[in-house]
């Protein structure tokens, strides 16, 4: 089964929340894989300043963009849970 946002297919679930809500969840939560340093702030600060953009929209009377700036604020507090299990390494902790 296809699904299409907009006149655009989504490959996967992800992409369909991407196309369906505009947000990039990647972008506020960050991905999955390990980032630098220099990659974190860089997509942090592009982050802010998207965030700021919505509140600024949602402040003229976008109630979208306000409900988008309140979804991404929230991404930007969340960990996946698979990154974070992989910062564990075996025999570490207070188990060990």
């Amino acid at each position: 089964m296809r699904t299409y946002v907009a006149g655009q297919e989504a490959a996967d679930e992800m992409e369909f929340v991407e196309l369906a809500l505009g947000i990039d969840v990647d972008l506020f939560r960050g991905p999955l894989e390990m980032e630098t340093d220099e990659e974190r702030r860089a997509r942090r600060d592009v982050a802010h300043e998207v965030l700021r953009d919505l509140r600024e929209s949602a402040e003229a009377g976008d109630e979208v963009a306000g409900w988008d700036a309140l979804y991404a604020d929230a991404l930007t507090r969340t960990v996946p849970f698979m990154r974070a299990a992989r910062g564990q390494r075996a025999g570490t902790g207070a188990a060990a």
